[in-house]
């Protein structure tokens, strides 16, 4: 399963969720909405979300890793 995590360099928020997807036993390809205009605007205050590419379903913090499993499955 593809995944996204929107977020920031040096967001330490974004450095947690990486930390929690991991311990789920996923991995998510990191973005970092400082790229690209119009996802700073959909995401900016939101920080870090995980993204389904299969579904586009959204996960948003804060996120444990039983809330991770629930999403992935």
């Amino acid at each position: 399963m593809n995944l996204i995590l929107y977020g920031s360099a040096g967001c330490h928020l974004c450095e947690q969720a990486k930390a929690i997807i991991e311990t789920a036993g996923a991995s998510a390809e990191d973005v970092d909405i400082l790229d690209d205009d119009v996802l700073y605007e959909r995401y900016g205050m939101r920080i870090p979300v995980m993204i389904r590419m299969d579904t586009g379903a959204e996960l948003g913090w804060p996120f444990d890793a039983a809330s991770v499993m629930d999403f992935l499955y």
